[in-house]
C-alpha cells in the first residue's frame, strides 16, 4: 500500500540494514476522477495543508489537488524555511501565532520529520527609531501570548559574536529575540503533507495544469484542466505567485503583483550562525542548515515577473549586505541561488477570503510570510471551505478591505506602496 504504516526508528534501522528496499511511494498517482465535492488548485505547502485539513478535521473523502508540475516545486521548495510568529499587528499577530502553535505539533500529527528546530529567530536594530519599534512589537507580541525579549549590545555580542558590531553605517544596538521561531525543511513539509493527506484519500494529481475555470450563473461548476474538464461543488485556489493569473480565469481582478524574491545557501561550513538572524538595514536574513550551507535572501526584485529567477543588481545588493554584517563569510563560494514568485498584496498581508464567484475561494497575498504560515493558512482556509465562514485566526484577512480601506493590515508601516514591502 502508498505510504502506509508509521515511521519509527526501528523501521529507519531495519530498513538501513537491509538496503532501503523496503520502502514504498509515500503516496499514489491516480488519474483524476471526473467529479469532486472540493478541487484545490495548486499543490505546494498550502494547497497540500488545505486538503489535509479537509480530510482530518471536517471529514471530507472527495478532494483532489491539482498540480501542474510535480508536488512541492513551487514556492515552498523555493524560500529560506523560516518560521517565526514575531508579528505585532491585529490580525496578523493571531494568524501567525495560531500557526506556530500548528508548527510545533505538526510533526507528530503527520508522523513525518520536517526537520523542525526552534533555534531562536533575532530581528537587530540599529537606531533609537528600530529600537522604539522593537520594544512595541515585542510588547504587541508577548500581549498576543508568544516569546519576545530585547537583547542589548553587550548580551548581543556574547551571543552572536561574529557579528559586525561596529559598522560605520549601521552600528549594531541590539535586537528582538524569538526563541520559539526557527527553520523546518520545506521539502519535508510538502512531503509530509501529502503523504497524509493521501491516506486520508485525498488525489493528488500532479502535471495537471488547470486551463479553465467554469462558472454558470455566478457560481463554480468545475475546471478545465490539460488532462480534461473536471466537475466540482467548491474550488479553493492556492496557486501563491500564479494566483491573479488563475483568479483571471474566473473573471477576478485581484489586488495582487508578482515579484521575485531571490535566496541564496553557500557550500557547507562548520557551525557558525546557531539562530536566524535578520538585520533591519538592508533587509537580510540568515541561517544555516544543517548541511552547513548558509540560507539566506534580502528584498524582493523590484518589477512585476513570473520568472523564478531574479535579477543581478539584487545578487550584488545582497552579496553586499551579507559580507558587511558577517564579514567572516566573505571567502564563502555560493553553491547555488534561486527565485520564488511572490504574490504581494498592498498592505503586506494575506488573504483568505470568498471570492465574489459562489463556490470559489481564495488563498493568496502571502508577501514574506507564505512558508511561515502553511500550517495556518491549511487550517484556516479548509474551515473556509468547509463551513463557509473564517476561521478566528483568520477572519481579518478579507479582500474588501482593499475596496473599503477598512481593516488594512499594513504591518511594514509602508501603505500603499507595496513595492516597499
Amino acid at each position: 500500500m502508498f505510504g502506509s504504516g508509521r515511521f519509527s526508528g526501528l523501521r529507519v534501522l531495519k530498513e538501513g540494514l537491509t538496503g532501503n528496499k523496503g520502502w514504498t511511494p509515500h503516496w499514489r498517482d491516480p488519474e483524476p476522477k471526473s467529479e469532486y465535492d472540493v478541487i484545490i488548485v495548486g499543490g505546494g505547502g498550502h494547497g497540500l495543508a488545505t486538503a489535509y485539513y479537509l480530510a482530518q478535521e471536517f471529514g471530507l473523502k472527495n478532494i483532489a489537488v491539482l498540480e501542474k508540475g510535480y508536488l512541492g516545486g513551487g514556492n515552498v521548495g523555493r524560500n529560506t524555511t523560516i518560521v517565526r510568529a514575531n508579528y505585532g499587528l491585529e490580525g496578523n499577530s493571531q494568524f501567525y501565532s495560531h500557526s506556530l502553535k500548528l508548527w510545533e505539533q505538526m510533526e507528530q500529527d503527520l508522523n513525518y520529520n520536517a526537520m523542525m528546530s526552534q533555534r531562536g529567530i533575532i530581528n537587530l536594530f540599529h537606531n533609537d527609531g528600530q529600537r522604539d519599534a522593537s520594544i512595541r512589537r515585542a510588547n504587541a507580541i508577548v500581549n498576543q501570548g508568544d516569546d519576545a525579549e530585547i537583547i542589548y549590545r553587550d548580551d548581543l555580542k556574547k551571543l552572536l559574536p561574529y557579528l559586525n558590531f561596529d559598522n560605520n553605517r549601521f552600528p549594531i544596538m541590539g535586537g528582538l529575540m524569538h526563541w520559539r521561531g526557527g527553520t523546518a525543511r520545506h521539502d519535508a513539509v510538502a512531503w509530509g503533507y501529502a503523504r497524509a493527506a493521501d491516506q486520508l484519500g485525498v488525489d493528488l494529481i500532479q502535471n495537471c495544469e488547470v486551463t479553465g475555470i467554469d462558472v454558470e450563473g455566478g457560481k463554480v461548476t468545475g475546471v478545465q484542466t490539460s488532462r480534461g474538464p473536471i466537475k466540482a461543488k467548491k474550488i479553493g485556489l492556492a496557486a501563491a505567485g500564479r494566483s491573479s493569473q488563475v483568479a483571471a480565469m474566473a473573471g477576478l481582478t485581484l489586488p495582487l503583483e508578482s515579484h521575485v524574491l531571490q535566496a541564496f545557501v553557500t557550500e557547507g561550513l562548520k557551525p557558525i550562525i546557531d539562530h536566524v538572524v535578520t538585520f533591519a538595514e538592508g533587509h537580510l536574513y540568515i541561517s544555516q542548515s544543517d548541511k552547513g550551507g548558509l540560507v539566506f535572501g534580502s528584498y524582493i526584485d523590484y518589477y512585476s515577473s513570473y520568472a523564478a529567477r531574479g535579477n543581478l543588481p539584487m545578487v550584488e545588493h545582497t552579496m553586499e549586505t551579507l559580507v558587511a554584517m558577517v564579514p567572516s563569510v566573505a571567502k564563502a563560494r555560493l553553491l547555488r541561488s534561486w527565485g520564488g514568485i511572490m504574490d504581494m498584496s498592498f498592505d503586506g498581508s494575506p488573504i483568505i477570503d470568498k471570492a465574489p464567484v459562489e463556490g470559489l475561494y481564495l488563498n493568496c497575498g502571502w508577501n514574506y510570510g507564505g512558508f511561515k504560515a502553511t500550517p495556518a493558512s491549511g487550517h484556516t482556509f479548509a474551515h473556509l471551505v468547509a463551513l463557509d465562514r473564517p476561521h478566528a485566526a483568520a477572519e481579518k484577512m478579507r479582500l474588501d478591505r482593499f475596496r473599503t480601506g477598512r481593516g488594512i493590515m499594513d504591518e511594514e508601516g509602508t501603505g500603499a506602496q507595496h513595492n516597499l514591502h
